[in-house]
């Protein structure tokens, strides 16, 4: 009874109908696992930040911590580090940085934060971008090099050889 079925359908909807249903459901399903193999790549890529994210947030806590200990920021200047924790901070937590708030972040005069800015993107370290909600704004953050050498640098800490 079973072989039957098919051939009832067949009689009452053709092949010829049927077969570009069937390449659609076959593309649909190929499409469906081409997302799936991405979104299964991203959440090991943001496992992976959220990796480095608390000692990432540490480092940076605790270098503020010692300028307010030691009362003197400028006896630990270090921008162009403030700005690397702070970008790296931002992208593990989806966030985007503007080119003011990172040399906010590098806990040194805005001139100085751009100038480092500047020397950690001809080390592509970083990237400026426009932000494309607002065109006034220039957003900065860590280039796929910039992002390899944090994690790298989290990984000696985390787990020194």
């Amino acid at each position: 009874m079973a072989d039957s079925a098919p051939t009832a359908v067949s009689k009452l909807v053709p092949e010829s109908y049927l077969q570009p249903l069937a390449d659609e459901l076959v593309a649909i399903a190929a499409r469906l696992r081409d997302v799936a193999a991405a979104l299964a790549s991203t959440q090991r890529s943001q496992r992976s930040e959220r990796r480095y994210l608390a000692p990432a947030r540490q480092a940076y806590a605790l270098r503020r911590k010692r300028a307010a200990i030691f009362g003197n920021s400028e006896l630990f200047g270090e921008p162009a580090w403030d700005i690397l924790l702070d970008l790296h901070i931002a992208h593990a937590d989806g966030k985007p940085v503007s080119v003011s708030s990172a040399c906010i972040g590098s806990a040194a005069s805005f001139a100085t934060g751009l100038r480092w800015l500047g020397v950690l993107a001809a080390e592509a370290l970083v990237v400026r971008e426009s932000d494309s909600d607002d065109l006034r704004r220039v957003l900065v953050r860590l280039t796929r090099a910039g992002i390899t050498a944090m994690e790298r640098f989290f990984d000696a800490v985390i787990s020194p050889a």
